[in-house]
């Protein structure tokens, strides 16, 4: 009998969405309300961790506090709205997603952007269709992203070892295995390979990379 493949469950900043460009110019204008000096893409991978504001710990010394965090997400939501406006999906991310649903496999999209933040961009690249599922952070920003998977596969019904989430960030592999699911890392978003190798899962440099090695997940 012939094996079922995996249920993905696809990253969205980074990782289908190559909004790098966006980021550092939304962050950087975050950190300039601080007096820091802007951050290379280099930088910024080597520091960038989640929970955000451990992040800017990091880059800080100190965790921003409640009116200050306001601020800065703001400052950091409103140049990325206008910078992500002219970004686009990863390179061949539409085509991987066309042929795994072709194929029978199922997938869905789960995200830290605002669940009504990332829908205009879902639908603006067509894509809606090719999830069975899809699902923005609701409430505050900051959080990690286990909580969030666990409430997306419960919705979904899905056994977690039959799950295979993509990702570009450590979180990512933390949420996975924190429910029991398998994740591939991929290496052309928001960390740098050197720290996603230390994870202690499988880091691939494309999303076709990662695609493959998924299917070879298969239950």
């Amino acid at each position: 009998m012939k094996s079922r493949p995996p249920h993905l469950v696809w990253d969205w900043n980074s990782t289908l969405f190559h909004d790098m460009d966006a980021i550092i110019a939304a962050t950087n204008a975050s950190f300039a309300l601080l007096g820091l000096p802007p951050m290379t893409l280099e930088r910024y991978r080597e520091l960038y961790c989640v929970p955000v504001p451990k992040f800017y710990e990091k880059v800080t010394g100190r965790v921003p506090d409640p009116a200050e965090w306001v601020l800065l997400d703001d400052a950091f939501q409103e140049v990325y709205a206008a910078h992500s406006a002219l970004c686009e999906l990863a390179r061949g991310a539409d085509e991987l997603l066309h042929t795994w649903q072709r194929e029978g496999g199922t997938q869905s999209l789960l995200s830290l952007t605002a669940h009504e933040a990332l829908m205009p961009f879902v639908r603006r690249f067509g894509i809606e269709e090719r999830f069975v599922r899809v699902d923005g952070r609701v409430g505050p920003p900051g959080g990690g992203k286990a909580e969030h998977l666990v409430r997306h596969l419960d919705a979904l019904r899905r056994d977690p070892a039959e799950v295979v989430l993509i990702g570009d960030a450590a979180d990512d592999a933390a949420a996975a295995l924190h429910v029991g699911a398998r994740a591939v890392l991929y290496a052309g978003g928001s960390h740098a390979r050197a720290s996603l190798e230390q994870v202690g899962v499988p880091v691939v440099d494309s999303l076709a990379d990662a695609v493959e090695l998924a299917r070879t997940y298969s239950g």
